[in-house]
């Protein structure tokens, strides 16, 4: 049974950061890409970012490039996501998720098969 526990949500101004983290369980974490999303009130849940096993490939969406950061630690079984320049449309319910199968980088909702029960980013203006 795989577990995805995240936290480090809140209430932040706009302007500011936060830094979440996903700890997983199991043995193989660096085997299986894991991924960021989020979800808005009324809107569908997106991408944000992903990372590949070996965290050596990543990609974000348009929406947060330059200001977030996806990175990993595998020795703690743990991703992280370090967000910077936090803007009210950035605020949302965070997903952790791990690929389903694999360690190759996918940024495809349906491509994770395991979902943490989220964290609210809460951004003010």
């Amino acid at each position: 049974q795989v577990q995805l526990v995240e936290s480090g949500g809140g209430l932040v101004q706009s302007g500011g950061s936060l830094r979440l983290s996903c700890a997983a369980s199991g043995r193989t974490f660096s085997s299986y890409a894991m991924g960021w999303f989020r979800q808005a009130p009324g809107k569908e849940r997106a991408f944000v970012a992903a990372i590949s096993g070996s965290g050596g490939s990543t990609s974000y969406a348009d929406s947060v490039k330059g200001r977030f950061t996806i990175s990993r630690d595998n020795a703690k079984n743990t991703v992280y996501l370090q967000m910077n320049s936090l803007k009210p449309e950035d605020t949302a319910v965070y997903y952790c998720a791990r690929r389903r199968v694999g360690g190759g980088l996918v940024t495809m909702k349906g491509e994770f098969g395991y979902w943490g029960q989220g964290t609210q980013v809460t951004v003010s203006s």
